[in-house]
């Protein structure tokens, strides 16, 4: 194996720097080219159509081009060259060179952009004709695109001619390995396929964990991504949401609510309708806030304090904590003008 590797860098060693330095000019040109194209057609051409369904489409395809010319001309380079093809790698019948190496990316790389362009550009038009919502348009994208990858990666091997019942074995030693070493993963994948296939949660949707509210925006074989309006993505294994009681949005109303103690001996019936004077204001000063009226509560005795809650029917995230924040500064305005005083929350001593 050695005397192999040996005589790989020693064939690497035999090419001249002029041609190196020309190859890589022509690799130059052909993306100055492809650089050019796709400026020209982005900014001479005026048509909003164009520019919105045509353009992409050009782009990715010469983007293919550009790439696939590099490498096609790569071997067409060095199709003379004998450390091109002779094998720098031997085990058990398998002669592994940098031709089946290339030849190898070339059809996984193939195969994962030609997947992704059809399921961009062509399955949009099949889930329109037959009306399917986003959640199974993505689960069905996804199953494409594994289904389409694990073809791919099958010939590759087939093509180095390694023998995929021995890849079988492999895969049941990892399998073993799994089972002991990483379950949290093992659980995780499997989690997602259970995800994509029920469907108790779609991309799109949102959803309620740990208090933070945000929207599906991704959904893996090992975790979901979601887009929340302050904290950023939330990156969480899909175990959480098999195992854990997880509040989808989507379908129910969105409610701001803001929770007020006051103090006992307060009248009752006059802070429910400070309360309800203060939601009330806040709701006509703020835009897009739905027409229904505030509901005020009377909702619990506490230790030291009567519990009131507020709730008011907002359209997303973003208007729910705005108007949370202006009712409370408005409850405060009022409670302060009628002499109402907040409950006095005793601190917890530290023993």
């Amino acid at each position: 194996m050695n005397n192999q590797l040996f005589e790989g860098v020693e064939f690497l060693q035999n090419l001249s720097l002029g041609e190196l330095f020309l190859f890589f000019v022509y690799i130059a040109v052909i993306f100055a080219v492809k650089s050019l194209l796709v400026f020209v057609l982005e900014n001479f051409i005026p048509s909003k159509r164009f520019k919105t369904r045509i353009f992409p489409v050009l782009e990715d395809l010469l983007n293919w081009l550009a790439i696939y010319g590099a490498i096609l001309f790569f071997l067409f380079y060095f199709s003379k060259e004998q450390w091109l093809f002779d094998p720098f790698y031997e085990t058990e019948g398998v002669k592994v060179s940098v031709f089946l190496i290339v030849v190898v990316a070339i059809i996984v790389n193939f195969a994962s952009r030609l997947v992704k362009a059809f399921n961009k550009y062509v399955m949009p038009f099949i889930y329109e004709q037959f009306d399917v919502d986003i959640g199974m348009s993505y689960t069905i994208n996804r199953l494409i695109y594994y289904i389409v990858m694990f073809i791919a990666l099958a010939v590759s091997f087939t093509t180095v001619g390694l023998d995929l019942t021995a890849l079988g074995v492999v895969f049941s030693v990892l399998g073993i390995g799994i089972g002991f070493g990483m379950r949290n993963i093992a659980a995780n994948f499997v989690s997602g396929l259970i995800i994509l296939f029920e469907r108790p949660m779609e991309v799109g949707e949102l959803v309620e964990i740990d208090n933070k509210i945000g929207r599906i925006s991704r959904i893996t074989l090992r975790s979901t991504i979601i887009e929340t309006l302050k904290e950023g993505t939330l990156v969480v294994p899909n175990q959480h949401f098999i195992e854990q009681i997880v509040k989808n949005r989507s379908s129910a109303k969105l409610f701001a609510r803001v929770i007020v103690s006051v103090a006992y001996g307060s009248d009752t019936e006059q802070v429910e309708q400070l309360l309800q004077q203060a939601a009330e204001s806040e709701m006509m000063k703020m835009a897009g806030v739905p027409n229904e009226p505030a509901e005020v509560r009377f909702v619990d005795f506490r230790n030291s304090a009567l519990a009131f809650e507020v709730e008011v029917r907002v359209t997303d995230v973003e208007m729910k904590e705005k108007l949370e924040s202006r009712i409370r500064h408005a409850i405060a305005a009022n409670l302060v003008k009628s002499d109402i005083k907040l409950a006095q929350i005793p601190m917890v001593q530290n023993p």
